[in-house]
């Protein structure tokens, strides 16, 4: 077994034997399950000594739990060598939800007297098409929680086995599921507790398949994107060339989709812009304060695992044009490899004009299409779907884009009812507010390892002698020198950005070169207050930026156990160093999202919500990187005049 590059993305043969050596030295016994298996990052300085033809030494990191205790047991594993390098002990943290448990925890549920009584009490009877999901718990000092690993259980009704169930809320019930044993510690029903009739479960449908939705529409033209050439990139391994780009894909169960050894052909030579760019993180807080639903906020990427909630992706569905799929390799609960058929997707997108002039005195008219390579894949997590696309342009620009879709979390309320933390979204169903809060992990590495961050803002200038007509203004910039001057909100007002330049290395105009980060919508930070539990244990989520040396060990941003952990971990511990940031190799972390507010139009399936953020050269190269892409060929821009209309656009547009 011989991986093609030290970052080669993870082989099921690579799996089958971390599981060998497991097994033969005695950790995977009867009754443990396998957390994850991840590869071990090769040292920078180890990839930048690597040459083709070197030997490729590969190691993972495998996770192990025992059984029912908060004991972990991690092994380093060389699977080159067939051998465990090293073992450790982990007490006290909780792995992410493991799938084998949660379906445990539904099954448990609907066997248990007191959750029977409670659904009895709301006129149902029938468990088959009941909905159970296990949220992962949080830290909020139930007594449930201590010494446990737990899961906290709510239901839906479904009427058939593919009905909509978020449609049919069972509110006001809750269930406390121990997954280490399986057993159902207690089942709260707040109607049986207040002393009130439960509220009553919603009937209003919300199927939303073709069959469903009443008459499609029958004039929507069809759109061919062809390529007949094939497309403009290359694949080999893992390693993609585009244009002038070239990168290599990688995997992990937790943050998905990661970027590795991303740069940019010129001068002769790859220049580096990243050395590794991923979601590290995501929490979605929401926002009712109340003991129904008050407890709500998921670690999507920490206690479920973004790459581990991967969704095969479909040819003209999720991905239209000339598509190159790569599967993704992971490891079941019971270590054997676990492949997703065509988890990532790549394919080239016509994106409008690149560039445009007419000169007014010759009439010479001059444009340029833009396009850029789209890397894609999409997780579903419990009743999100959250698609992460990044995309590069041909002018040096790289783009990250999540998309959110799916169905929101509902809870059933009466229609006379008003309620200030939800919107209503169908007779007797209400939607929290939420957030949903992303965080990049953006090592760049600008030319070289030894760059600084600047703040950019723009200032109008005070009236006086040097602003005569009052219409001055101007960019200021900020050096940011240590970790605790380097947490920041966005700043629509200011146009701020973040600069990441390299001293060391000066462009033609004799400054040193640079890429700068721009947020592109508007993106909030928590909204939950600093003392609250989702505040604490989300903490990357109070700042938009933050920026810290580099650290192989700092990859999580809320920590690498967040699940029912009572916070601190991950920035705000690392952050407290003050470690300097100057001239030296640095990471930006960028926290990005939305708060929805609920809306009719959200359901029963809620329509594409976008955000993101933008990283563009500035100054990293000595004029626009994009004047050499050729004019599009005629043909494809004539006006078609046997379409209807006089001067009908033509392919173009």
């Amino acid at each position: 077994m011989s991986a093609a590059h030290p970052l080669s993305m993870l082989s099921a043969e690579e799996v089958l034997i971390a599981k060998q050596v497991t097994t033969q030295a005695g950790d995977l016994g009867e009754g443990a399950v396998v957390v994850h298996v991840i590869l071990v990052e090769p040292s920078k300085e180890s990839l930048a000594a690597w040459s083709q033809g070197d030997p490729v030494l590969r190691t993972v990191k495998m996770l192990v739990l025992p059984g029912a205790e908060l004991t972990m047991i991690e092994l380093l594993i060389s699977v080159s060598e067939e051998r465990v390098l090293e073992r450790k002990l982990i007490e006290g943290m909780r792995p992410a939800l493991l799938m084998g448990e949660s379906f445990i925890a539904m099954l448990a549920c609907k066997e248990h007297p007191d959750y029977i009584a409670a659904m009895a009490r709301r006129g149902i009877v029938d468990l088959e098409h009941v909905q159970i999901d296990p949220w992962p718990a949080g830290a909020f000092g139930f007594a449930a929680e201590e010494g446990r690993r737990i899961a906290r259980c709510i239901s839906f009704v479904r009427l058939t086995a593919d009905d909509n169930g978020y449609a049919r809320p069972v509110e006001g019930l809750l269930v406390h599921v121990d997954l280490g044993t399986g057993e159902v510690i207690e089942v709260i029903d707040h109607a049986q507790l207040d002393g009130v009739d439960p509220i009553p479960v919603p009937q209003t449908p919300a199927r939303y398949g073709p069959d469903d939705v009443g008459p499609l529409r029958t004039d929507l033209k069809p759109i061919s994107i062809t390529q007949p050439e094939g497309a403009s990139f290359t694949v080999e391994d893992n390693l993609v060339s585009w244009q002038k780009w070239s990168l290599r894909i990688g995997w992990d169960p937790y943050e998905g989709l990661v970027l590795h050894d991303l740069g940019y052909f010129d001068s002769g030579r790859v220049r580096k812009i990243l050395h590794r760019a991923s979601i590290s993180e995501m929490v979605v807080p929401y926002g009712d304060p109340g003991p129904v639903q008050g407890w709500k906020n998921a670690f999507d990427a920490g206690e479920w695992g973004l790459g581990r909630m991967t969704q095969s992706l479909t040819l003209g569905c999720d991905c239209l044009g000339e598509i190159y799929y790569m599967d993704a390799t992971m490891a079941t609960e019971q270590g054997d490899a676990w492949v997703v058929p065509n988890a990532i997707c790549m394919h080239e997108e016509d994106y409008g004009i690149g560039w445009k002039h007419v000169d007014l005195l010759t009439g010479r008219h001059e444009v340029r299409r833009s396009r850029r390579l789209v890397i894609s894949h999409i997780a579903t997590v419990g009743n999100y779907e959250y698609g992460f696309f990044w995309y590069l342009y041909l002018d040096g620009n790289i783009q990250m884009e999540a998309k959110l879709t799916g169905i929101m979390s509902s809870q059933g309320l009466p229609d006379s009812e008003p309620h200030p933390f939800a919107g209503r979204i169908a007779s007797g169903v209400v939607a929290p507010v939420h957030q949903h809060l992303f965080c990049a992990r953006l090592d760049f590495d600008v030319d070289g390892e030894e760059n600084r961050v600047e703040e950019v803002h723009v200032e109008t200038m005070p009236a006086g002698p040097d602003n005569p007509w009052g219409n001055g203004f101007a960019a200021h910039a900020q050096l940011l020198e240590r970790e605790s001057g380097a947490k920041w909100q966005t700043d629509s007002a200011s146009s701020r950005s973040w600069r990441v330049t390299n001293p060391g290395v000066l462009n033609g105009l004799n400054r040193p070169v640079g890429y700068k980060l721009v947020p592109t919508m508007s993106t909030p930070t928590l909204m939950a207050r600093p003392e609250s539990s989702v505040a604490r244990r989300a903490g990357f989520a109070q700042h938009n930026l933050w920026v810290t040396p580099f650290d192989s060990e700092e990859l999580r941003a809320a920590g690498e156990f967040p699940n029912q952990h009572e916070g601190g971990a991950g920035l705000p511990e690392w952050t407290a160093a003050d470690r300097e940031i100057v001239d030296t190799d640095i990471v930006l972390w960028y926290t990005f999202g939305i708060t929805h507010i609920p809306r009719p139009e959200d359901w029963p399936v809620m329509p594409v919500e976008y955000t993101g953020f933008m990283l563009m050269p500035f100054g990293f190269f000595d004029r626009n990187p994009a004047l050499d892409v050729p004019p599009s060929p005629p043909g494809h821009c004539a006006p078609d005049h046997s379409a209807p209309g006089n001067g009908a656009p033509g392919h173009c547009g």
